[in-house]
């Protein structure tokens, strides 16, 4: 009987039910959309920030003591310790390996380009010292597990512009045009890219060789020919460098399977106050749940089990720009949120109040026929209860196709929708319902049947 009473209830007077309804949608709507992508945000700015390049950097740990002033790193990068080649495909490795989606190792020497004479000497490029930075573009790291995973800097540092090509990394093959036969495959020639600045000061453009040789060697017993094959634009200290594959900078240093720093980059979570604690005050079960989650600091902490030797220091300026972005605009999307739920509330109130007042010679009768408030106030929660979950459904689909419309637009890709959202929404659509209810419900509790029966 009772349900019988719902539905029928439900039936009638439509123009309130549709203004409830619609304004349950809408703020329904609303609530999925910015919940869809608040819950998907986090992965897509992640990546996104993974533009702004490394998060991670690794140095040697004897290299120097610590010194931080304000979140900031001031240790020198350029001492004299080494760490091994070799340990590097150990970063795939840990806990979090999913989430390092790049590492580039670098070795920087100090080198000198010699003069070139032109002609029959009357003109001369005099020598010029030079940085020279050996790294990798695209290795091929052979992992543990027998996988193949090909990072390198241009993955960590994808701002790095080059006009022409990146060198190709020593040891790998180089796809050569031999006509008419097609092409083929052979060794990689020792190559280079020159930083703007140096090319500029030294003439140099793609498809010119220079001869190079580490500053020491002052017999001028290995010095190295490439080819250089592009132009460097990074609006850093490389402009002034010459880059060449970490194999073969370690050739002109004497330094085989060794490089000086490295620069990781990895998925992390924006660290709270939580995060920023020093680890060895947690408690166990706070260590458990610092190391679980993707903090910046915790994947450092798991790269520094896995080098031995090695000091991982966050970039901070990167870390925590990333994290004030990403709270920010998660906090924008709960604001969005919470404005939609309060309007969807505020209509079901005044729609409510105002079927109460039609209703209260139907009120009046049912408590005349010996229904007591309480029963009267459940039945009337009752109706506004099925047209929630008739309003959040409605509102889910839209808020779907508004959630695509937002994530294709800002992020290029839409969010994929979930059951807990919709479980969410339903549950939301409810609590504003009877929130949005509760005055009207109180004041249908307190009519009195003797006085709408006499008609006053």
């Amino acid at each position: 009987m009772f349900l019988r009473l719902v539905a029928d209830s439900f039936g009638r007077r439509p123009r309130h039910k549709l203004l409830t309804g619609a304004a349950l949608a809408l703020g329904m709507g609303v609530a999925t959309a910015a919940l869809s992508v608040a819950l998907d945000v986090g992965d897509r700015l992640a990546k996104e920030f993974r533009s702004l390049g490394a998060n991670l950097l690794v140095t040697p740990q004897a290299d120097s003591l610590p010194l931080e002033i304000g979140g900031v790193d001031y240790r020198p990068v350029n001492a004299g310790a080494y760490l091994p080649e070799a340990d590097l495909p150990k970063l795939k490795t840990i806990f979090w390996h999913n989430n390092i989606t790049a590492f580039a190792p670098m070795l920087e020497i100090p080198a000198i380009l010699p003069t070139i004479t032109y002609g029959s000497g009357e003109r001369s490029t005099p020598e010029m010292r030079i940085q020279l930075i050996g790294t990798w573009v695209a290795n091929h790291v052979k992992l543990p597990d027998g996988g193949d995973f090909v990072t390198g800097i241009a993955k960590t540092n994808p701002w790095f512009n080059v006009e022409g090509t990146w060198f190709s990394d020593q040891g790998q093959l180089k796809r050569v045009e031999v006509p008419p036969m097609g092409h083929t495959y052979l060794p990689a020639p020792p190559e280079c890219v020159a930083g703007e600045k140096l090319a500029a000061r030294r003439g140099l453009h793609a498809g010119d060789q220079v001869v190079v040789r580490a500053a020491d060697d002052v017999n001028q017993q290995n010095p190295k020919i490439c080819d250089v094959t592009g132009i460097l634009f990074s609006g850093g200290p490389e402009d002034e460098a010459l880059l060449m594959p970490l194999a073969s900078v370690q050739q002109l240093a004497d330094r085989p399977g060794q490089y000086r720093k490295l620069y990781v980059s990895a998925l992390t979570k924006p660290e709270d106050a939580f995060a920023k604690r020093d680890p060895k005050t947690f408690t166990p079960a706070e260590y458990e749940r610092w190391s679980c989650s993707p903090y910046v600091s915790s994947i450092a902490y798991s790269i520094k089990q896995v080098l031995p030797g090695a000091d991982v220091r966050v970039i901070r300026r990167v870390a925590e720009g990333e994290g004030q972005i990403l709270t920010r605009v998660q906090m924008l999307l709960w604001l969005v949120t919470g404005a939609a739920l309060l309007a969807a509330a505020l209509a079901v109130g005044a729609s409510a109040a105002a079927s109460v007042i039609e209703r209260r010679t139907e009120i009046g009768l049912m408590k005349a026929l010996g229904a007591g408030s309480g029963t009267v106030g459940f039945l009337l929660a009752a109706e506004q209860l099925l047209l929630a979950f008739v309003g959040g459904g409605i509102g889910y689909a839209l808020g779907i196709i508004l959630a695509r419309l937002v994530g294709e637009k800002i992020f290029g890709a839409a969010p994929e929708p979930t059951l807990l959202v919709f479980l969410v929404v339903l549950g939301l659509a409810g609590a504003v319902t009877l929130l949005g209810s509760i005055v009207p419900l109180r004041r249908a509790s307190r009519i009195e049947p003797a006085p709408i029966l006499r008609g006053e």
